[in-house]
This record gives structure tokens, sequence and C-alpha cells, in this order.
């Protein structure tokens, strides 16, 4: 039996539903992180002492530098759940870019975004 080279629309099907659902969320993972960001987070240290606020001002810098970090960070996962989709509607999705095989269903259900399979994968190491 020969060797499949893509999947079947039904298997592409499946993997748009995964992708769609974990896009939803990074999306509101995204407006919620961006939202930390934003926000004029005055708790009220107006009439304390200077040095309380110096520490409390710092740790808003700190977190928001974070929240910063981590909103880039779903941004990136974003744009590689778009490319899967738009891989999807090429039908070239699941195929991977090193070997040109198949990555492995189990793989792309843990990692939908994924373009390697593992053998490629643990090969850049």
């Amino acid at each position: 039996m020969a060797e499949k080279t893509r999947y079947s629309d039904e298997e592409l099907a499946e993997f748009k539903e995964i992708i769609l659902n974990k896009l939803e969320k990074a999306r509101k993972d995204y407006d919620l992180l961006k939202s930390t960001i934003t926000l004029d987070e005055s708790h009220g240290t107006e009439d304390t002492s200077p040095t309380f606020k110096v520490l409390e001002e710092g740790a808003a810098t700190l977190s928001k530098e974070e929240s910063g970090k981590l909103a880039q960070r779903q941004l990136k996962f974003i744009q590689h759940l778009e490319a899967a989709l738009v891989r999807i509607e090429n039908k070239t999705y699941g195929i991977c870019r090193e070997t040109g095989k198949l990555i492995s269903k189990e793989r792309l259900r843990v990692v939908p975004h994924a373009t390697l399979s593992i053998d490629a994968k643990n090969n850049q190491k």
C-alpha cells in the first residue's frame, strides 16, 4: 500500500476545528494580556509614603513588562495557528517541512501548528 502524502479532507476538517478552538482561546488570552498592559493600575498610592509608592510603581512596571512578553508570545502563537489554517486551505497541512512526510496525528492534536515531525524536530537538537 502506498504511503499517504497528505491528510484527507475529513481529517483536515478535524484539525481545522481543533485549531479554531485554540485560536479562539488564544485571542481571548491575548486580549486579556493586552488589557493588563494598557490599564491605568493606580491602586490609590497617592496618599501613602513615597517609599511605598516607588515600590508599587516598580512592581507595576515589572508586571507590565512580563505581561508584554507574554502578550508577544501569545501573538506569535496566534500567527502560527493562522498559518496552519492557511496550510489546511492549501491542503499542505500536516506535511513535515524537512522530510516531506506526514506529521503524526497525535503530534498535530497536541501541537496543531507543528511544521516538523518528531524525527525532524529531534534532529534539530
